[in-house]
């Protein structure tokens, strides 16, 4: 034990390295959308996570969007705390038994026009969790889905590029690509 105490003394604490994408990159890509939320919808684009039983990786990921690095908020985009005020529902994990119903009343409380992203490789079908006699499946097995992020967990860029790509080609609640 002696030893360690020693080591940790004389060695460099750990870090994590910083995101690869350059600020400009990430700026430039809230920025579009930001401008693409407002085209479509004449306002900021709110977002309502929603864990349907997931392992907190994605989470994880999705809140560093909130962080000081990312700061998505500076540009118009939020999390809101009810689907009330939602236009889109960002859910994570596979959906289990005990929270299938609760999902349904989320997307029945979210107002029009509405999107659901799957975010993650739980969200799509089950990931790890599939075969569970917990788990139902993937987020399609019970909401029309208009957008898979694929990842495991996807990086908060890729989070971002979905988003814009979401409000580019997908019409509200269909689950299908715009023509």
């Amino acid at each position: 034990m002696r030893k360690l105490l020693f080591e940790s003394l004389i060695r460099p604490p750990l870090i994590e390295r910083p995101p690869a994408a350059s600020d400009s990159a990430v700026d430039e890509l809230a920025r579009a959308l930001d401008g693409t939320a407002r085209k479509r919808l004449g306002r900021s684009l709110s977002i309502r996570a929603v864990d349907a039983g997931s392992c907190n990786g994605c989470e994880l990921e999705m809140q560093a969007l909130n962080n000081a690095f990312y700061d998505f908020e500076r540009f118009g985009l939020r999390f809101v705390a009810s689907p009330r005020h939602a236009d889109v529902l960002l859910v994570t994990g596979p959906v289990t038994k005990n929270m299938r119903e609760a999902l349904k009343r989320t997307w029945d409380a979210t107002p029009n026009p509405k999107w659901v992203v799957a975010l993650g490789d739980c969200a799509r079908n089950g990931g790890c969790f599939a075969g569970s006699y917990a788990v139902v499946g993937g987020v399609s097995e019970v909401l029309p889905v208009d957008l898979h992020i694929p990842g495991c967990p996807p990086s908060p860029v890729e989070i971002l590029k979905g988003l814009l790509a979401l409000l580019d080609g997908v019409n509200p609640g269909t689950g299908a690509a715009r023509s």
